[in-house]
């Protein structure tokens, strides 16, 4: 079915909100799906940002050590040579 949704009140600066209807005609979209869009590419940048943030403080040059360690030494193939 349909996904649960909230209505919210923003005001924009005007500058803002001409631009976005602008950009929103252009992409022959809603302001709504524009807007949603918008908020949902953020959380999205947010959320890696603070998931690899979270993966880098967990990690430990040993751990990258050891895992270079067990690769196995070998000769590139020729078409990997420079």
């Amino acid at each position: 079915g349909e996904p649960d949704m909230s209505t919210i009140s923003i005001r924009l600066p005007d500058s803002l909100h001409k631009m976005a209807k602008t950009i929103a005609a252009e992409d022959h979209v809603s302001m709504n799906q524009f807007i949603a869009s918008a908020v949902a590419e953020k959380v999205s940048a947010l959320t890696t940002e603070s998931y690899l943030k979270e993966r880098a403080e967990r990690a430990s040059a040993d751990k990258f050590r050891s895992a270079l360690a067990a690769v196995p030494d070998s000769e590139p193939e020729n078409f990997d040579r420079q």
